[in-house]
């Protein structure tokens, strides 16, 4: 192994290196509680001429549990090969990657990359406006027009592997009758009749959404991951990135992340379909729909599996459980999207 693998694996001698500017100090701060659950996500703060005043490092995560859970995803080497050979074929702006090194055997694994300070960071429980909103619309019709049914990224899988199908099929067998006891007010008639029908339907759900056309999708596309400036925005976190159909990010964030009233606010599904239109994709608005309401109907497993794990002692906890379910299962209403499973 010849790069650092952990925080306290760091030199001044080695960022000096892959930086390309003398380092003559360092110190090394964790980011925040819940940032980085599956790997190691660190603030380092640099001193020397001409080097980044700060950048941040990722790495595997020190936890057994965890890293096992992110290789069985193959999350770090998704996120590796985003910014080793997807990132910069992009126009879409994400954090600049300094360097990044990738061992298969161990799978460990380092990113140095732009730390975004002076942006707003979105938070998946305050919400958004409904012009940030319109800003990630847009937004995501550009970075998926820009692979389009690409052929590139042989490395980058469809969405639909083993792993993602047992995956949420037992995460959401396991976390249903969970969430039903903890928050009971947000389960309608309907999702109690019909939602242990999803895992049995999860098969042909990803089996029609990575048909082609597909494109490469962010995977998690939530406020959290989403960095506001004035006039643009920048994403970030790339370690669920897929081929998958365009209407997986678009989904994902319109149904679990905006405000009922933001969500309801503008025909969001035609807006990105103008977007995508406007960058040169030709592509049927119809099955865009129709796209749209599948993967809203999928999305409601990621809301299970992590409502069911939340600490309701936690407020935030409390507060992010009753947003991503809530919102995730009034957007099934709206589109009768449960229909799907009968």
């Amino acid at each position: 192994m010849t790069f650092p693998t952990a925080p306290d694996s760091l030199t001044t001698e080695w960022l000096s290196q892959v930086l390309g500017q003398p380092v003559e100090s360092f110190s090394v701060k964790p980011l925040g509680e819940g940032v980085g659950i599956l790997g190691l996500v660190t603030r380092v703060n640099l001193v020397g001429e001409g080097c980044p005043k700060t950048l941040i490092a990722k790495f595997q995560s020190p936890v057994v549990e965890n890293r096992a859970v992110a290789c069985t995803y193959d999350m770090y080497e998704r996120e590796v090969a985003f910014y080793r050979d997807i990132a910069p074929t992009l126009t879409v702006r994400s954090p600049q990657c300094y360097h990044v090194d990738y061992d298969p055997a161990s799978r460990a694994f380092i990113l140095l990359l732009e730390d975004l300070q002076g942006y707003a960071i979105g938070d998946q429980v305050a919400g958004c406006s409904e012009r940030e909103c319109e800003q990630i619309v847009r937004t995501l019709a550009r970075f998926h027009a820009e692979t389009f049914e690409t052929q590139a990224f042989e490395t980058i899988q469809p969405h639909n592997s083993e792993a993602q199908v047992n995956g949420m099929q037992q995460g959401f067998t396991a976390g249903w009758p969970v969430v039903q006891t903890l928050f009971p007010e947000l389960i309608t008639p309907q999702a109690k009749a019909v939602a242990m029908r999803l895992p049995d339907a999860l098969p042909k759900l990803l089996s029609d959404i990575t048909r082609a056309p597909v494109c490469i999708s962010h995977g998690d596309l939530r406020l959290d991951n989403v960095f506001f400036a004035d006039d643009h925005i920048a994403l970030v976190d790339f370690q669920a990135i897929s081929k998958s159909a365009p209407e997986h990010d678009l989904a994902y964030f319109l149904t679990q992340s905006p405000s009922d009233q933001v969500r309801n606010a503008r025909d969001w599904v035609a807006l990105y379909h103008e977007e995508l239109s406007l960058c040169g994709v030709t592509y049927d608005i119809e099955l865009s729909r129709a796209r749209y309401r599948q993967c809203a109907l999928y999305f409601l497993c990621y809301a299970v599996v992590i409502c069911s794990a939340l600490d309701l002692a936690n407020e935030r906890g409390k507060r992010l459980g009753e947003t991503l379910l809530g919102n995730a299962l009034r957007s099934i209403a709206e589109l009768d999207a449960f229909d799907l499973l009968t």
